[in-house]
């Protein structure tokens, strides 16, 4: 589970966020490609906007279940 005391820094303010567990694998930039972002230097995503709408949070969460080190959190602030 992600611990939203270890959110990367490039997270987007907001209840949506990637610790620093991420493995940079793809999964979550293929699921919700309007929501997560690349770090290519350092080697992880983050979440560079909040889900706005039912289907990017319907994304998000689909994202967030696939991840394969449960990196993904929707607990933050």
């Amino acid at each position: 589970m992600a611990n939203v005391d270890d959110r990367l820094p490039e997270n987007a303010p907001g209840k949506w966020y990637v610790d620093s567990s991420c493995i940079d694998c793809d999964v979550c930039r293929t699921t919700a490609p309007n929501n997560f972002k690349q770090n290519e230097d350092e080697g992880y995503s983050f979440v560079y906007k909040q889900p706005e709408n039912d289907e990017e949070l319907a994304l998000c969460e689909e994202a967030k279940a696939a991840c394969p080190v449960e990196a993904i959190g929707d607990d933050g602030e």
